[in-house]
């Protein structure tokens, strides 16, 4: 049996079999999909995981009071390099103005070595995830470029999704799905890059130098891999809030007034969501509560003016 997508219209009628087969040739695309975005993430492991790191890094060791052991000894290591630099360019001076041959090659001595001190001091390095079983640097690497590969491949299979149910969908809520599916893989990666630039480095920063006196912070590899690429899927996820907004009101099945309406609903079920999202702390919650109502707000107004488009449309031809 033929595995190529035929175009399905609203008016075919197909058995279940029929669609079961549609079904499983979408399937059979999105694991092709999946299998050679994980390759490519694969191969490109070390470029991801350095992107994936970048969050962790640029919030490491910015607190000014350095209760954290590691950040306290990073402070002392970046101390003692400063001293020993200006402690040879102190001896150097001493040994230009030094009248006697022994001192001066005595000073220049001291500043050689204060010298060779400032280079030995380890730079401050940004804190990075830790593995602590034999394999798990592999099985980390391995499963991250499996949730990479999910995230890139996650506006294709929601395309897809999409794509099965559209048959069912009349000609006039064709008219209105099909916009609305271009939507998708814009807004998705919309909402990662502002989960990856806004949502994370504030939820790592808070989460990460909470109490951070009172432990030796470490942070595994899986765990954080597994917290930062949920954080950046759920909020690309959410950023689909407009396209299914959009689409019960250009369908008729709810109102632009009774959205606005439901305002306070609304802000209590997305504050519900942010809530369930990885990441129970105040700010992670808030960082995806703002941007999940202001989605809202924003649908409504666009599904406002598209209802002020179709009304004037309609008045302009009064035989459609």
């Amino acid at each position: 049996m033929a595995t190529t997508l035929r175009p399905i219209r609203h008016e075919d009628r197909l058995s279940l079999v029929e669609h079961l087969d549609e079904l499983r040739k979408r399937l059979i695309v999105c694991i092709v999909v999946f299998a050679a975005c994980f390759g490519l993430c694969l191969w490109q492991s070390d470029v991801i995981l350095d992107l994936i790191n970048r969050p962790l890094q640029d919030t490491a060791f910015q607190s000014k009071k350095g209760k954290d052991p590691f950040e306290r000894t990073a402070a002392f290591q970046a101390q003692l390099r400063r001293s020993a630099i200006s402690s040879a360019a102190a001896f150097d001076g001493l040994a230009r103005g030094a009248d006697d041959a022994a001192e001066r090659r005595g000073y220049e001595q001291l500043a050689a070595d204060y010298r060779a001190l400032a280079r030995s001091v380890p730079p401050r390095e940004a804190r990075r995830p830790v593995t602590l079983g034999v394999g798990e640097p592999f099985v980390a690497t391995v499963r991250l470029a499996a949730y990479a590969a999910l995230l890139l491949a996650l506006p294709f299979l929601l395309f897809q999704a999409y794509a099965f149910v559209l048959p069912a969908f009349s000609r006039e809520e064709r008219r209105v799905a099909l916009p609305l599916m271009t939507m998708v893989p814009f807004l998705f990666i919309a909402g990662v890059v502002f989960a990856y630039y806004m949502v994370l480095p504030k939820a790592i920063d808070f989460l990460q130098n909470f109490n951070d006196d009172k432990f030796d912070i470490l942070l595994q590899a899986k765990d954080y891999y597994r917290f930062a690429i949920t954080v950046l899927i759920a909020m690309g996820v959410c950023f689909q809030v407009p396209v299914g907004i959009l689409a019960i009101t250009r369908v008729g099945i709810v109102s632009v007034a009774q959205l606005r309406h439901a305002r306070r609903y609304a802000f209590l079920a997305c504050a519900v969501v942010a809530m369930l999202l990885p990441g129970q702390d105040p700010v992670t919650m808030l960082s995806l509560l703002v941007p999940l109502y202001v989605l809202y707000e924003g649908s409504i107004l666009l599904a406002s003016l598209l209802d002020r488009r179709t009304a004037r449309a309609a008045a302009d031809d009064p035989d459609a």
